[in-house]
């Protein structure tokens, strides 16, 4: 899909679909995408994969929008459905700010022979937000607060820092992982009882391992089928897909090369080398998440500290099998203080 910035907003456009975003409020909404050209001069940034949702991380700071920048193919579950793992992430600061470079990939449709999109020139239309009082103009033309000079700087630095941090949590744990066609927060089992189920992916996921939900409830809330396109369940956890090929027959070079060996006739691939495709997936719990020994117990709403699910799946011959584990903290209520030197279980409550 293609992110374009217009003069109040980001817009991503997919086909006949564009999803609006703010750059002064954050507000999420869609419209047709012929509005584009209602736009003035939108200028396309370049190409994304997907939208995980928005994300203020301190009261002082502006909402992020984002993005999945890039996306490795970790492989396909039965039914041909494509399982994908989020590498690179895009950040666009939902503020009047111009955006730093995101260093997407060019569209070809809007970039064709252009290394870099250009920048927004302002409207002549638009010359009311470029007018300054006299008093705006002094005030520029003053010497600057120093502590207003000061907070700034902080906040930038703050700022800065939490960005990083963000950028690292998705490029270097390489742990979310999405598919726009399979539940991968449901177990094969749980899938099975909702085959009928006729409401689209994203609402029929396990709210446990639906990691994003907060950051894309304003998507959810809007109540419209238009939305269902917009709306990827990304999980936290692991996922690998491999296809193994045994061979029961296996036989010396001598026996395959002895006159005395009887011919045989021509089976089934299969048959002599069944292919199996064996998955692990694990989904980690967005209820109750946090570092060992910080995050211990349970809560009043029966969620345990850094609960996992992994299930084992194998398929063969139009078969699959699939074996679940769970793993979490102990359920009761109990915390520790500090973690360097082996600190002892403390019991928070004796009843509940």
């Amino acid at each position: 899909m293609e992110l374009f910035q217009a003069k109040d907003h980001y817009i991503l456009q997919q086909g006949e679909r564009a999803l609006w975003c703010s750059r002064r409020d954050g507000g999420l909404q869609l419209r047709p995408a012929t509005d584009l050209l209602l736009a003035w001069n939108p200028i396309c940034l370049g190409l994304v994969e997907g939208v995980i949702g928005k994300i203020q991380l301190h009261s002082d700071l502006p909402w992020w929008l984002i993005l999945i920048r890039q996306k490795a193919l970790v492989g396909k579950l039965p039914g041909d459905h494509e399982v994908c793992k989020v590498t690179k992430i895009a950040v666009l600061s939902l503020s009047e700010m111009e955006p730093q470079d995101l260093d997407l990939e060019l569209c070809k449709k809007h970039h064709f022979g252009i290394n870099k999109p250009e920048k927004i020139i302002p409207s002549p239309d638009d010359s009311k937000f470029l007018l300054k009082t006299f008093t705006h103009i002094k005030s520029n033309v003053s010497a600057p607060n120093k502590k207003k000079v000061k907070e700034s700087k902080e906040k930038e630095k703050l700022e800065r820092r939490l960005l990083e941090e963000l950028l690292k949590m998705f490029m270097d744990a390489e742990s979310f992982y999405y598919s726009l066609t399979y539940d991968l927060t449901n177990s094969v089992q749980r899938q099975s009882t909702g085959e009928s189920d006729p409401r689209p992916l994203w609402q029929k996921v396990d709210d446990r391992f639906f990691w994003n939900k907060y950051m894309i409830r304003d998507l959810t809330e809007i109540g419209t089928p238009d939305v269902d396109f917009w709306i990827i369940p990304i999980i936290q956890g692991f996922v690998q897909i491999e296809e193994l090929v045994v061979n029961y027959n296996e036989s010396s070079d001598d026996e395959k090369s002895s006159p005395e060996t009887p011919p045989q006739e021509p089976t089934c691939v299969d048959d002599i080398h069944p292919r199996f495709l064996v998955a692990l997936i694990s989904r980690r719990s967005r209820h109750r998440a946090g570092m060992r020994y910080k995050r211990r117990g349970v809560d009043k709403n029966g969620n345990v500290a850094n609960y996992v699910e992994t299930e084992q799946l194998i398929h063969v011959h139009n078969h699959t099998l699939s074996f679940i584990q769970t793993r979490g903290s102990v359920p009761v209520f109990w915390s520790q203080v500090g973690y360097r030197y082996n600190p002892r279980p403390r019991l928070d409550k004796s009843y509940y």
